[in-house]
């Protein structure tokens, strides 16, 4: 049995072109980058190559760049060395009520220490309403921390305007860039950004790899103390193999998006389209047209999640029911409830993510067996029962 994989906002594929280019640094090139002989010199190379791809694909310069571990690390430091280093001007950040758990975490991490967050709601779709962005902003406000697309419903926040309304209020600007880094066009200039975290794994590249983007001028503290990698801001030894397996992805994103884009929105509106025809009471989350290329994302009234989940795995068929860094959590989804999605609702959803590698027929292939798993957990759904029952009367 073949199997299909529609996990891609959990990790996607190392591309072939990206492993070729790590594998020197693990047992031919394996030098520490930071040593002073002249065999470091090829390691310290495939690093600054690396900070370049990666500095060009969001128009950022090359001393902006830092790399991590990855989305998470690149998260809490930005947040928390803001935090720590303008904590004299204020102690208020705005974020929203459905950013990943490495904001939200730290941000709660945070109220402990005495800093006050404003957790922003958003609208049915996912977004960030502006007019109570300006609302929350305060005299003692000193950062805004929007996720730039989100991870369970795709949906792609307004990210130049939350930036210019932060920098009219001289407020710093943070975007989890994590789902969208590598996948849809950003412009760190043009969109305001003063720091992004973004992570290897979501865009073919390698996991346990990720960078941070911080604006010249922007001084903030380090984050991991230690050696003076980095430029003393971020220290430990280099990842080598991961770092040039990161560069080496985000070349390939920056020659190929506008192409896997486009065929990932045309299996994406394809798989929908059927979705929403051919499977009654199914309902759409997220924005559909301000959207990630690769995210679908429905709620099948009626039956669990869970169970749709256990059943297209035994066919074969990788999905998920929101981010894998909550699998296996009992409570619905945040981001759902947020939408204003009911309890029995968010644990009613599933989340499809695809690839450029994806095909129509694994489309279609999928969308059968939707229909007979709907088909089969409906069948043995009272509350389904007596929904038709009232519709009859």
């Amino acid at each position: 049995m073949r199997m299909i994989y529609l996990d891609n906002a959990a990790t996607t594929k190392v591309n072939k072109k990206v492993l070729e280019s790590m594998m020197p640094y693990f047992s031919e090139i394996y030098c520490n980058p930071s040593a002073a002989y002249s065999f470091a010199t090829k390691g310290r190379i495939a690093i600054e190559e690396a900070r370049n791809y990666a500095a060009k694909l969001i128009g950022a310069s090359d001393m902006e760049i830092y790399f991590t571990s990855g989305g998470s690390e690149s998260d809490n430091w930005a947040i928390k060395a803001v935090a720590e280093s303008f904590s004299d001007k204020g102690k208020h950040i705005i974020t929203t009520k459905i950013e990943h758990h490495a904001v939200l975490h730290t941000c709660e991490y945070l109220e402990r220490h005495g800093f006050d967050i404003t957790y922003l709601n958003v609208d049915s779709d996912g977004k960030v309403r502006l007019d109570e962005l300006k609302k929350s902003i305060r005299e003692d406000t000193i950062l805004i921390s929007v996720m730039t697309a989100n991870n369970e419903i795709g949906t792609i926040q307004p990210v130049a305007e939350i930036g210019k309304i932060a920098h009219e209020k001289g407020i710093l600007f943070h975007t989890d860039a994590v789902q969208a880094y590598g996948h849809i066009p950003i412009n760190v200039d043009e969109m305001n950004i003063d720091l992004l975290s973004a992570s290897g794994h979501k865009f073919n590249g390698p996991k346990g790899v990720g960078i941070m983007y911080i604006r010249k001028g922007v001084k903030i503290r380090s984050f991991i103390h230690g050696g003076s990698q980095e430029r003393g801001r971020r220290a430990g030894t280099y990842n080598v193999p991961g770092i040039a397996g990161l560069g080496t992805a985000a070349k390939l994103a920056m020659e190929n998006m506008a192409k896997r884009a486009e065929k990932e929105k045309e299996l994406r509106d394809y798989f929908i389209d059927r979705i929403s025809a051919e499977i009654p009471y199914t309902v759409l989350n997220g924005h559909r047209e301000d959207r990630l290329p690769n995210n679908i994302n429905f709620c099948f009234r009626f039956v669990e999640g869970e169970s749709v989940l256990i059943m297209l795995d035994q066919a074969g068929i990788c999905a998920s029911s929101g981010s894998a860094c909550t699998s296996g959590a009992i409570d619905p989804s945040h981001v759902l409830r947020a939408i204003g999605l009911s309890d029995e609702m968010a644990h009613e959803s599933l989340r499809l993510t695809l690839s450029y590698e994806n095909t129509k027929e694994e489309i279609d292939t999928v969308v059968g067996e939707l229909k007979r798993i709907v088909e089969r957990l409906r069948g043995m759904s009272p509350a389904y029962k007596a929904f038709l029952g009232g519709e009859k009367e």
